[in-house]
């Protein structure tokens, strides 16, 4: 995260964040922390609370967040939910109307790619200019500033909004034009998804040949079975002492968000005809995994699913 004296335009620029939860939280409290006057919305009370503590200046409504601001962020479960609050009723909407004109708009949920588009054109059609920018590194990276944002939009906005990415995330990648961040992101947890069901079949397989789970990780995180699935989430506890395993698999990324990014990926490959049998499997296994009790917990306790139908 960068510090306030680096970020020099902290203090000319405000900005309107609205979903302050797991995510959301953490990266307004780091703009905050940055120098940023940060004003927050969130239909939670408690995510306003944690918020307030944290130096945001709670609103009454989404509206009042965005009004003044020169910058309004979003960070909201589902399409739906940022259409809402772009041009809905009620306390949670009313944000394109309630910004200043050219207010630049960063979409940071992870949403549908046509969902991502069909928002950009409601922010250009009413004077402001957007860029969508889903992000990886679950609530760890969001805490510790250190997020990959992956964006879409303009290249003029793309490099107006990098110091306000550069205080939340490590590396801000911009993938093209608008949607091209959504693409980026699904693309992306197809292949996550996918990995840790691998990594986790690896390890039960293991378990059964007699292998340690340490000898196993010293083999693969060296070999070509590396990947982050196995190095930094490693679905075994003892080898990755910081991955949820160790914390009786509470989440960093939970296995609802899962399920909900591989639905994503296939709404995806059906609009383009793409045949991805692994990422159709993977979809319907975190599918059953969050429908049978696996939604709260982190993705990776997907081994314990496998382990079971494995005895």
């Amino acid at each position: 995260m960068n510090t306030t004296s680096e970020v020099t335009a902290a203090t000319r620029r405000s900005i309107g964040f609205i979903g302050l939860g797991h995510m959301g939280g953490p990266m307004a409290a780091n703009l905050v922390a940055a120098g940023y006057t940060v004003t927050g919305f969130d239909v939670v009370p408690a995510a306003l609370e944690a918020a307030h503590a944290a130096g945001v200046v709670v609103a009454a409504s989404a509206g009042e967040a965005a009004t003044g601001a020169d910058v309004v962020i979003t960070m909201l479960p589902a399409g739906k939910h940022v259409f809402a609050a772009y041009d809905g009723d009620g306390p949670g909407g009313g944000l394109l109307a309630a910004a200043k004109p050219g207010s630049l708009f960063l979409e940071c949920s992870t949403i549908a790619v046509e969902d991502a588009r069909i928002a950009h054109e409601m922010v250009l059609a009413t004077g402001h200019r957007g860029l969508d920018a889903p992000v990886s590194g679950g609530v760890v990276g969001a805490e510790a500033g250190s997020l990959t944002f992956m964006v879409g939009g303009s290249a003029d906005d793309f490099a107006d909004a990098a110091e306000i990415f550069e205080v939340m995330g490590k590396r801000i990648v911009h993938c093209g034009g608008p949607g091209a961040g959504q693409a980026a992101k699904v693309c992306n947890n197809m292949i996550l998804g996918v990995s840790m069901i691998a990594v986790s079949e690896a390890f039960v397989l293991g378990e059964k040949l007699g292998l340690t789970h340490q000898a196993l990780f010293d083999v693969a995180a060296n070999a070509s079975g590396q990947c982050w699935s196995l190095t930094a989430n490693c679905p075994v506890p003892g080898p990755v002492p910081a991955s949820p395993a160790n914390r009786d698999y509470q989440p960093g990324f939970a296995g609802a968000l899962m399920a909900k990014d591989l639905g994503l990926a296939v709404e995806a490959l059906n609009a383009t005809g793409v045949q991805a049998s692994m990422g159709r499997a993977a979809e319907e296994i975190y599918r059953n995994f969050a429908q049978e009790g696996g939604a709260g917990t982190d993705f990776s306790a997907i081994i314990n699913t496998i382990r079971a139908a494995s005895d």
